[in-house]
């Protein structure tokens, strides 16, 4: 672990490097029904849960996570959204200490479970993530039917933001997804 990566609650002064980090690491093409963008990041910074850490080399931002009291319609479960760690700073245990801080905010403000989804072929998150006290819950498999009169050269889906969710009525804005 290196101790000299000191781990701070999220601050507006943050913002920028977190969403340029969040840029270079996420690959939302991959579950096509999440974005990354300075709503999501600023969604996040706006709530009251305390869930939002960095991790800061001087004053680098060189990994940070999201995560919320909102997880669907459950008051009393939390959610681990997003969690990055520099590729250059891999290795130093910073990802598992944004975890832990995370985690006991969430459950310092009444989280019963936390909740976080990791892609199949992400092994080093879920291990991480099964390290860190995560158990399996549920599988979902993304299920895509193209239509055979489109060209195939559309191959990734576009990202749907919580705000389209809300547009079309299928996200309420007392219980959001995010």
């Amino acid at each position: 672990m290196d101790t000299a990566i000191a781990v701070v609650p999220m601050g507006l002064g943050h913002l920028r490097q977190v969403l340029d980090l969040g840029h270079q690491v996420f690959d939302t093409t991959i579950k096509p029904y999440t974005s990354w963008s300075l709503t999501a990041v600023a969604e996040h910074l706006d709530s009251p849960d305390n869930a939002c850490w960095v991790a800061l080399d001087s004053d680098r931002v060189v990994g940070f996570v999201l995560g919320s009291m909102e997880f669907e319609h459950r008051d009393d479960w939390a959610y681990l959204e997003w969690i990055a760690v520099a590729p250059d700073m891999q290795g130093h245990g910073i990802a598992r200490r944004l975890v832990n801080v995370c985690s006991e905010a969430l459950f310092a403000r009444g989280a019963r479970h936390i909740v976080t989804d990791v892609e199949d072929r992400n092994s080093a998150s879920a291990a991480l993530m099964t390290s860190s006290g995560f158990v399996p819950a549920a599988t979902v498999t993304l299920l895509v039917r193209p239509n055979p009169d489109a060209p195939d050269d559309d191959t990734a889906l576009p990202p749907i933001t919580k705000r389209d969710l809300v547009r079309r009525g299928r996200l309420s804005i007392e219980h959001p997804l995010r």
